[in-house]
């Protein structure tokens, strides 16, 4: 390729490459409109926190934060395509006409327009566009009020009992444009009619190929609502809600729903777990029996880490470890995970085996422990590079039933040693 030399006001004094989208700031400067955003955007929040204005990166003049206030520099534009192609024939690639972000006025009309049941299929889609376009859009849609409209449109489709068009855009749209800020957050911490709403969507049964994205996005929205919602709210939840969550990760309904939803249905239990009786509730609803033949099959690292934290929770309260034991490979399946997964998943299979032995270590139990080699396990996490308070609970368990294990070669030479 043939050395081209550049015009030196053609490049970006940030990126020091030409420009595709040159603007011009309050402080004269043109910079290209991705660099400079970037910048105001990395600046901005330094900025807030040392209580500082932001500055114009090359006469360090004050500034304001707004990128509306960039002006699109259209001659330096048109100079910068004609120049790419003229040295077309030398390797310089042309620069296409840059799309230029809607402005906020025309966002908060399409949010309004969420409300007018005529017009509101298309003014999702056209919002659904916007939100994947850039992240600009999702922070402009949020400020104009987008999750609102959103949470109100997915609430009157469950009071009206009707799966509208519209359903898959509002979720997607409702989780990427979420951010946890004071003012979402009041919309849906109380928000019942949404929770139930979301119950609804997870229930229905919809005879087309979106099922299985509809009710991901629904999962996705509810594990946003959920980790801002009221202690009154999460101490509310009904059983139902647990048996949806429990019949998410059932096996023969796999068909049904993703992996990632999966994966959220873990998380939304572990953050109602710690609520009420939501414990109990969540035993009752089957979890014990559903995490561990999840485990069973199970092949990735995240849902072992979850699937073992809920289990850590349940074996806390009596209910939760006899559900525990009564499945045959309930001690196995976390004997054989520990120390072959991750320290987060070492920390709860110690607390689950802690709770097992300190509360129902009957004679069976601790033949089990033995027979399934969670006692040599045990005596492997002692001797593993392992955190001192997992060794020192290993060495804890172990010397507690030294005497029903007695007969094990590893316990004997633990403990002459």
């Amino acid at each position: 390729m043939e050395e081209v030399e550049i015009p030196q006001y053609f490049l970006c004094p940030i990126s020091l490459m030409i420009m595709k989208d040159p603007v011009t700031t309050v402080t004269g400067i043109t910079y290209d409109r991705e660099s400079i955003e970037m910048w105001l955007l990395t600046v901005e929040e330094e900025a807030e926190e040392e209580a500082e204005a932001v500055t114009c990166p090359v006469t360090k003049q004050k500034m304001p934060r707004d990128t509306e206030l960039l002006t699109p520099n259209h001659m330096l534009r048109r100079l910068i395509q004609a120049w790419c192609i003229a040295n077309a024939s030398k390797g310089i690639d042309r620069i296409p006409t840059p799309k230029y972000p809607m402005d906020k006025s025309h966002m908060l009309r399409l949010v309004r327009q969420v409300n007018n049941h005529q017009i509101c299929n298309e003014a999702l889609r056209k919002i659904d566009a916007l939100v994947i376009e850039n992240e600009k859009n999702k922070k402009c849609l949020e400020e104009v009020g987008a999750i609102k409209a959103m949470v109100s449109f997915i609430v009157k489709s469950f009071k009206e009992k009707k799966l509208i068009n519209g359903l898959e855009q509002a979720l997607r749209i409702f989780h990427l444009v979420w951010s946890p800020t004071t003012k979402n957050e009041q919309l849906v911490k109380e928000n019942h009619d949404l929770i139930e709403a979301i119950l609804w969507i997870l229930r229905s049964e919809m005879m087309n190929d979106n099922q299985v994205i509809i009710k991901t996005h629904a999962m996705m929205v509810l594990k946003n609502v959920i980790e801002v919602s009221s202690s009154n709210l999460l101490s509310g939840l009904q059983p139902e809600f647990f048996q949806k969550m429990v019949n998410i990760l059932r096996k023969e309904s796999k068909h049904h729903i993703s992996q990632q939803a999966t994966k959220v249905a873990l998380q939304v239990l572990i953050d109602t777990c710690p609520w009420g009786r939501n414990k109990h509730k969540i035993v009752e609803s089957g979890a014990v029996f559903e995490l561990i033949e999840l485990e069973l099959c199970n092949i990735e690292k995240r849902v072992s880490e979850l699937v073992f934290c809920i289990l850590a929770h349940l074996c806390t309260c009596a209910d939760g470890r006899a559900e525990f034991l009564k499945h045959a490979a309930g001690i196995g399946v976390i004997t054989k995970r520990t120390l072959r997964v991750s320290s987060t998943t070492d920390d709860c299979a110690i607390q689950i085996l802690g709770s097992i032995s300190k509360f129902s270590a009957t004679k069976e139990v601790l033949i089990e422990m033995l027979r399934v080699g969670a006692v040599s396990k045990l005596c492997m996490v002692i001797q593993a590079d392992c955190e001192d308070y997992l060794k020192k609970k290993a060495m804890e368990i172990l010397r507690t039933h030294s005497y029903a294990w007695s007969n094990s070669p590893c316990i004997q030479i633990y403990f002459l040693t």
